[in-house]
């Protein structure tokens, strides 16, 4: 992940002061040096590192610890609430209001555009809204098809032409057609580098279509000079909030979160994978948290209602701790931990998990083994499915065949399957309708 190296860093920083006896000037200054390190080497502007320091400093100095919590808890809380304005604060919702909400992406080349329209549209379009993409980036030779491509793979209705070379005369000439959508995505020309024609051109188009946002795609992996894309960016048609892409990378991700700053636009979403749906909101508090190990339940919890619907998950919730659950319930719970994303990525969402520091070796290891199992569950009957128990060594081996895995491998599962119903027996005694309600409380906070 982008920042990764950061994320390092300041988790060996509060671990410091976890494990120090006293917290003291002496404590408090290696704190400090440790955090402007960190930012630096993850190319943060020099300026916004001072101030962020300075203002970590300053509150230590003048803030009471208050009496529910201890002084290294408190100290710990400064520095990630301190990062958390650093980054954004709080989360800034895009609210489509009028028919057509029209959104407008600019940036350079190689920002990631087209595919962070898609990412948008599919995300808008999940949650019921009728959208289209609008093609008005009329320079790059292959724009017009990429945007084709990408709506019709996730059935987006998309407007283009591949003849005309004048951005207003494209818009003018879909306009009707495109206020019977409740959302708009706008595809604007890039470039290599900033340009007076580049800026002149959005400068028309904004004064054209006087889109309600206007998204800078910027890519995690770019460094300061970022910076002076953005203020021009949004010198040009005054930009309203940035798509972070590529923040799956290896990218130090500083010089982004600077421009940010220096234009004081929100990011309002982050791309976080290839894939179409690897997308979300922008948390300032979940993504800090995450940074630190801490976790991102609400991210976590939003995947899960995308993969998964409350009564199925209530359902199978009541299945488990009764213990009646069978080889259907668990094809079912490994399809919506497919949807959810890689484990890598629900790992860090999971509150604690980030600070093991698990292989990833060991967590591709974990990913083949549910693939595997799934074409295993594929390759068995409906009675197999319903009843394990009656798998034989010869229903065994017919399923190792059918699914190109060894006979140990599905030994393993069902040993897997075995002990699941063991654990859940030893439960249920207990009420399983309190059992969900006390799980639903201790995920409120």
């Amino acid at each position: 992940m982008v920042l990764e190296k950061l994320g390092s860093s300041l988790k060996e920083t509060l671990s410091k002061i976890a494990k120090a006896v006293f917290v003291d000037d002496t404590l408090i200054d290696e704190l400090i040096k440790d955090i402007q390190r960190s930012l630096l080497q993850s190319d943060v502007n020099v300026k916004l590192v001072l101030d962020l320091s300075n203002k970590i400093k300053q509150r230590i100095k003048d803030e009471k610890i208050p009496q529910t919590i201890t002084q290294k808890e408190h100290l710990i809380n400064i520095v990630y609430e301190e990062l958390v304005n650093f980054v954004g604060k709080d989360k800034v919702e895009i609210s489509l209001d009028q028919k057509p909400f029209k959104i407008m992406f600019i940036g350079l080349y190689g920002s990631g555009k087209t595919s962070s329209i898609a990412k948008v549209a599919k995300y808008y379009s999940k949650r019921g809204f009728k959208v289209a993409n609008l093609g008005l980036d009329v320079h790059r030779a292959a724009a017009m098809d990429q945007l084709e491509q990408v709506s019709k793979a996730i059935n987006i209705s998309c407007f283009i032409n591949k003849t005309e070379k004048d951005p207003k005369k494209i818009y003018k000439e879909f306009e009707k057609e495109l206020d019977k959508y409740d959302l708009v995505l706008i595809d604007t020309s890039g470039r290599d580098a900033l340009s007076e024609d580049l800026i002149t051109e959005i400068i028309n188009i904004t004064n054209l279509i006087k889109p309600q946002e206007r998204l800078l795609v910027l890519s995690a992996d770019i460094g300061q000079a970022t910076q002076k894309q953005a203020e021009a960016f949004h010198k040009s048609c005054n930009i309203t909030g940035v798509f972070l892409t590529k923040v799956d990378g290896t990218g130090k991700g500083g010089g982004a979160i600077t421009a940010c700053a220096a234009t004081k636009a929100p990011i309002k979403f982050i791309g976080i994978g290839e894939k179409v749906d690897d997308i979300e909101l922008f948390n300032p508090k979940g993504f800090i948290s995450r940074l630190l190990g801490m976790g991102d339940l609400e991210a976590l919890l939003e995947k899960a209602e995308e993969a998964i619907s409350q009564e199925q998950a209530g359902d199978l919730g009541k299945k488990f701790l009764k213990g009646e659950f069978n080889f259907i319930d668990l094809y079912e719970q490994m399809e919506a931990m497919s949807k959810m994303g890689p484990l890598n990525k629900i790992m860090d969402l999971i509150p604690g998990m980030g600070n093991l520091n698990v292989p990833k070796e060991m967590l591709d290891v974990q990913e083949e083994k549910l693939k595997k199992w799934k074409f295993m569950l594929q390759s068995m009957s409906k009675k197999e499915l319903e009843d394990p128990e009656v798998l034989s060594v010869s229903r065994i081996e017919r399923i190792a065949k059918g699914s190109g895995t060894e006979v140990s491998e599905i030994r393993e599962l069902l040993k897997q399957y075995r002990n699941s119903k063991k654990l859940m027996k030893m439960m249920k005694s207990q009420d399983p309708e309190k059992l969900m309600k006390k799980f639903k409380n201790k995920m409120k906070f």
